[in-house]
């Protein structure tokens, strides 16, 4: 996300290197960039004159420090407005006085609102609490059924109920009567309600979204959409915040919005802060809204504390020190403990959106552009290459033979070189890592991520 803005706001800061001042015609010309490089993103007009102007007003009163060069100064006075347009960190919610808090999901149709509702029942779950569904979606074909299935592959309850009259406002109403009453009786803290959508924002959509606040009284309205839609997905938010008071919007899809307009718009537009963002389809890609953190990777600063967040509760601490202990003895490690430490890896997502999160300066300069030519598929035949090994084999490499090598390459449905490969940057490993002696475990897990970065195909 945001690989468009990024590129572009770096390359108006590299303009700037080398100016000695601060001065009006530099100035002019960084913020004639930097307005293109907002208006290509497809941020909103007038969100663009707003921030060009406050950035241009602090520029030039800035006093120039000498520990930041003219350019370095103009880096840091972007990314704090940036921030400031995005607002302080909002993923907090708003709870009722007594359980259980409603959450209303209101949003057009194919925003991804049930999608979403799943995956926020499952950041709840982690969170600590204990969340039910229901659908009042009584107009879309299966509308419900999706829910429920969505309901069961995270393990959260779901109030289905019956309909019983004709599938209109009214029933609308007793399901999400029922349902709320349904999940005080299970001790369920909170209610997510997902409601139903409209190719378009019309009068029987919001006077029913209407109805459902006053019966409810929610603690939070959340607006779903989709980020790819752009400027349209910032409209209709802001239709949905006049007639509703959202508390909240959640962006999905953002895992192929390269752009970004619609993230860096709809705060000041709308108001409603941006509380979460859907990053891939998978239950687990959504992630609170932090900012800062989000002005980092458009700055090529990166999103350490992220990526970090995401090791923890991904990856097995005891199995991460078992293989630092196995790797840095004199023994080595298997390429079975081999495969397991790629399937630790995998689980913090594609590789490509680990080194997204680096920053773009320093060693690790260049790691994002890299994380374009990223073979993820490598990993899968790495895996299905171990995986054709027999026991002893992946305890024992050596006895490996060419006729071996043959058998494995079969098995697994890739060529003798891309086993050949494997096993010599196997051994290459193995003798970095006895090399390091004492290095510990967390320096190791930074060298195995460096070296299956750079190494992206064996023989392709």
């Amino acid at each position: 996300m945001f690989e468009n803005l990024s590129e572009k706001l770096q390359r108006s800061f590299k303009n700037l290197r080398g100016q000695g001042t601060i001065n009006e015609e530099n100035i002019a010309e960084a913020m004639r960039e930097i307005r293109l490089a907002l208006l290509e993103s497809d941020v909103n007009l007038a969100v663009v004159n707003d921030l060009i102007e406050h950035i241009r007003e602090k520029a030039m009163g800035t006093q120039v420090t000498t520990a930041l060069s003219p350019s370095e100064q103009i880096v840091k006075i972007v990314h704090d407005e940036l921030v400031n347009l995005l607002g302080k960190d909002t993923a907090r919610f708003k709870t009722a006085s007594q359980p259980p808090s409603v959450i209303l999901m209101a949003g057009l149709q194919g925003s991804g609102k049930t999608t979403t509702s799943g995956k926020l029942g499952q950041w709840l779950k982690k969170a600590g609490h204990r969340p039910m569904l229901v659908s009042v979606d009584v107009y879309r074909p299966a509308a419900r059924e999706q829910l429920a299935l969505v309901a069961k592959s995270i393990g959260a309850n779901i109030y289905e109920g019956k309909l019983e009259g004709t599938g209109g406002t009214d029933d609308v109403l007793r399901l999400a009567k029922e349902a709320r009453r349904e999940a005080a009786n299970y001790g369920c803290d909170i209610l997510i309600v997902d409601t139903a959508g409209r190719n378009q924002i019309d009068a029987a959509l919001m006077d029913e979204m209407a109805q459902l606040k006053k019966l409810l009284n929610p603690s939070e309205i959340l607006f779903v959409a989709d980020a790819m839609t752009g400027q349209d997905a910032v409209k209709s938010a802001d239709s949905f915040h006049k007639l509703l008071a959202l508390t909240g919007v959640v962006l999905t899809k953002m895992d192929g919005d390269a752009r970004g307009g619609a993230a860096l718009s709809i705060r000041h537009v709308t108001g409603a802060p941006i509380k979460f963002l859907g990053t891939g389809e998978k239950p687990d890609a959504f992630e609170a809204f932090h900012p800062d953190r989000i002005v980092g990777r458009i700055m090529g600063m990166g999103d350490i504390a992220t990526l970090l967040e995401r090791a923890e509760e991904k990856l097995d601490r005891g199995k991460a020190e078992q293989f630092a202990k196995k790797a840095l003895s004199g023994d080595g490690f298997s390429l079975e403990d081999f495969r397991d430490q790629l399937r630790q890896i995998k689980k913090m997502g594609s590789m490509q959106s680990i080194l997204k999160m680096l920053p773009s300066v320093g060693p690790f300069a260049g790691m994002a552009q890299a994380a374009e030519n990223v073979d993820e598929k490598q990993f899968t035949r790495v895996e299905s290459i171990i995986n054709s090994m027999t026991d002893r084999e992946r305890k024992d490499h050596e006895i490996i033979s060419g006729s071996r090598r043959k058998r494995i390459a079969r098995g697994s449905g890739t060529t003798v070189q891309d086993v050949n490969n494997l096993l010599r940057q196997y051994a290459q490993m193995r003798k970095m890592f006895k090399t390091m002696g004492g290095g510990g475990g967390m320096k190791m897990q930074q060298r195995l991520m460096s070296q299956m970065g750079g190494r992206q195909k064996f023989g392709r």
